[in-house]
């Protein structure tokens, strides 16, 4: 293929690409399967590899960037992102319809839904996305923008060559948000307490491939400014946006009058619990921009909108009994279980009390008339106790429900712990993990199957996986020869997986895929992190004390070693598949500081861990050099102190080029 065929091969790819992630995130009326978007993609991969001349930043393959960032850039913005005045009654939204009507008497009103997420703007330049926010007090806000770029319903590239800033609402889809909250639980973790917090928090992470998991969604809802075009009413702007490829507020009427303003409220507040999305409201803005700018603001709110804000739902129930569930890393989870309730669209019966602290602090008791309602408008939560029964303050247990074990309430956690690895409960949840994509991603072996095989006592812990045959899956139901030999075939191929996924895929608290990461890229082999001592695990760059302690605690235990030679004996690959040129810095321990001229620490840190190097975060007499850059800081100090050698990047170049 010439230079002059992959060029137009790209341009052609991307557009398909373009047009289905449009029909698929933003009309979501998709037109193939994932699996033939994904072979498109592949392509696209592979061609931009071939000729890196010929990426782009608004290429279908940038979403998610690769580099982390440290801190968030303050952008200050030229339309300032105002904040609106809430309403609680209908009786203020018909004083607010009069109140307009008293200055601009033919004013109709738009009336959309208030989605329930983080304010951003978007920024875009010919029709490229080049920046975005959020909201920060609405006059500066922090760049975000390798963040935003992971979220598929915001276009890269405009339909029209346009210059524009608009501003959206970026949020959790209700599905992903339960689904994370129930791994948290599993995992022992603090849950989300509603989507609004989920999304907020995975928009400000530091790293943006952990947004890209998170699912995020975003709908535009606005104009902040735009060149060359003449738009002069609100949903005549929704319309064009919609034009451009934005994905809008999913619904927005015209009203000519206050009572229809009102039946539209009306009509939002009895669809919301069936909307895919949280709303905290409904917004009513005047249509006209004209007629905005005659009714200006005050120093908060604009005049010209309010937004109307429904009551939470909440029913009261009886108490019947407080069930215990063990997650995978052993905490004990108490769980209400209730008379059942029809709550915000659905039947709820079960609510999570998580904890002892929240049923003392609560005052719940077995027997109790509480008060439910959906965190969200998701997750039913016990808001209060209305009546006690006859039944005495609730105590969780001091044995493991599933083995019987003492458990545990560590310092510093508020949760009780069963610390018996060999827990049943922990069994199938483990084998679970240890199966997931994340982990060892071994397709076709899903919870319903892996629940089966631990039932009929075929696998007994992570490495009996490795011993399933193709008969052993043919026993269950619903199996035959090719279905049983393609999962065997998808086990046998997870033997080769890095050895950052097999230490993620153990479940080791605390121990998630980043930190799994760190330090398989460290010490390159599990027989290396096994005879890490505490202090070169805690010494690496995002690992710290916790984690380091967690993970010589599990493999102190008996049972994860004879668990590591038995993978090891099966074939499952034990070592990084991180490159070592070669040894010149084996047992050399470095530090940066400063700003170098021309690498970043990242891309440094890259070069000296190549070479067998270690990079630490602390100065210490261990250290064996201190590469420091402009503005060094009290590290430089610190080892000028000990007399560890100090060397600056044109030293460095030298040591690395011989």
């Amino acid at each position: 293929m010439t230079f002059e065929q992959a060029k137009a091969k790209i341009s052609e790819l991307r557009g398909i690409l373009n047009y289905h992630s449009m029909l698929y995130y933003v009309n979501d009326a998709p037109e193939i399967d994932d699996y033939e978007y994904d072979m498109l993609m592949n392509r696209l991969k592979a061609l931009e590899q071939e000729y890196p001349e010929l990426v782009t930043p608004d290429s279908p393959t940038q979403r998610v960037g690769g580099q982390a960032l440290n801190t968030f850039a303050p952008v200050t913005h030229e339309v300032p992102m105002e904040s609106l005045q809430d309403a609680f009654s209908l009786e203020e939204i018909t004083a607010f319809c009069k109140r307009v009507r008293e200055t601009v008497s033919e004013a109709s009103f738009v009336v959309e839904p208030k989605i329930d997420g983080l304010s951003v703007s978007l920024e875009y330049r010919d029709g490229i996305f080049f920046r975005g926010s959020t909201r920060g007090d609405g006059r500066v806000g922090e760049d975000v923008t390798a963040n935003l770029s992971t979220i598929r319903s915001i276009p890269k590239r405009l339909n029209k060559p346009v210059e524009i800033e608009v501003r959206g609402e970026v949020y959790m889809p209700r599905e992903v948000f339960a689904h994370i909250v129930n791994e948290q639980e599993l995992n022992g973790e603090t849950p989300f307490k509603n989507p609004r917090n989920a999304a907020a928090g995975s928009l400000r992470q530091k790293d943006p491939k952990i947004t890209s998991g998170r699912k995020l969604d975003i709908f535009v809802f606005n104009i902040q400014k735009i060149s060359g075009e003449n738009v002069s009413l609100h949903k005549q702007s929704l319309d064009y946006l919609n034009e451009l490829g934005f994905k809008t507020v999913p619904f927005y009427n015209e009203f000519k009058d206050p009572q229809g303003v009102i039946n539209e409220l009306n009509r939002i507040g009895e669809i919301r619990s069936s909307l895919p999305f949280d709303i905290d409201g409904a917004v009513i803005k005047v249509n006209s921009f004209a007629q905005r700018r005659a009714l200006g603001s005050t120093a908060k709110f604009p005049k010209w909108a309010i937004a109307y804000k429904y009551p939470p739902e909440e029913k009261a129930t009886k108490l019947l009994d407080i069930e215990i569930t063990v997650g995978r890393t052993g905490v004990l989870t108490p769980t209400a279980v209730f008379e059942p309730v029809l709550l915000a669209g659905s039947t709820v019966s079960r609510a999570v009390l998580h904890n002892q602290d929240y049923i003392t602090q609560k005052g719940i008791r077995i027997g109790d008339t509480i008060v439910i309602r959906k965190a969200g408008d998701v997750i039913p939560e016990v808001v209060r106790v209305e009546a006690h029964g006859s039944g005495e303050p609730y105590l969780m247990p001091r044995t493991c429900p599933s083995c019987g074990s003492e458990v545990v309430r560590e310092e510093g956690e508020a949760a009780l712990r069963c610390l018996n690895p060999d827990c049943p409960s922990q069994l199938l949840k483990n084998i679970i993990h240890f199966c997931s994509r994340d982990a060892m991603d071994i397709e076709g072996l899903g919870d319903a199957i892996l629940e089966l095989l631990v039932s009929k006592k075929m696998i007994g812990n992570c490495a009996d996986i490795y011993k399933i045959t193709p008969d052993m899956i043919k026993e269950l139901d619903g199996f035959r020869d090719k279905s049983a030999e393609n999962i065997v075939n998808a086990i046998e191929q997870s033997k080769s997986r890095d050895l950052s996924r097999l230490l993620f895929a153990l479940g080791i608290r605390h121990v998630g895929q980043k930190a799994a990461k760190l330090i398989s890229d460290r010490f390159g082999s599990m027989e290396a992190i096994l005879s890490a001592d505490f202090d070169e695990l805690a010494d690496i760059d995002g690992i710290g004390k916790i984690t380091a302690d967690s993970l010589k605690a599990y493999f102190a235990l008996p049972q994860s070693l004879e668990l590591m030679e038995e993978l090891k004996a099966l074939g499952v690959n034990m070592t990084s598949g991180k490159v070592i040129k070669d040894e010149r810095f084996s047992g050399l321990t470095f530090v940066l500081t400063g700003t170098l001229p021309t690498y970043s620490r990242s891309e440094a840190s890259e070069i000296i861990e190549s070479f067998g190097g270690k990079v630490s975060s602390s100065v210490s007499k261990k250290t064996d050099y201190v590469l420091a850059g402009e503005e060094a800081g009290s590290k430089l100090t610190k080892a000028e102190a000990l007399g560890v050698k100090i060397i600056d990047e044109n030293e460095f170049l030298n040591m690395i080029n011989d």
